[in-house]
């Protein structure tokens, strides 16, 4: 009767032992899934920065361009005969220069 119930003890034993393996293992696969999906979400988050950082810079110079315009032709509305018409000239030179070199714009002021 002694023998069966440290045998059974054994068993007991022996069966909490191996579900604490299989706990174990088990949770560092989890562990390791999970730091693998964090790993891509911060390299998910990482490019999605980047992309929002583009658009940002993007939507600014946009916005700078408009402003840049609107500014020019507030200026071109407040000339006179006599500057409109050099301005005129300066257009129509820089017109002729572009078609010389193949309608190529520089970069100046960039």
């Amino acid at each position: 009767m002694i023998s069966e119930f440290s045998e059974d003890l054994r068993k007991i034993f022996l069966a909490g032992l191996g579900a604490v393996a299989v706990t174990s293992e088990k949770s560092k696969q989890v562990v390791d899934e999970l730091v693998k999906k964090g790993e891509l979400t911060l390299e998910q988050g990482k490019v999605l920065n980047e992309e929002l950082q583009h658009r940002v810079r993007e939507k600014a110079r946009e916005q700078s361009s408009k402003k840049n315009a609107e500014t020019v032709a507030k200026t071109v509305e407040k000339l006179s005969p006599e500057q409109l018409e050099a301005l005129k000239k300066k257009i129509a030179e820089v017109e002729a220069a572009r078609q010389a070199s193949g309608g190529k714009q520089e970069d100046a002021g960039k």
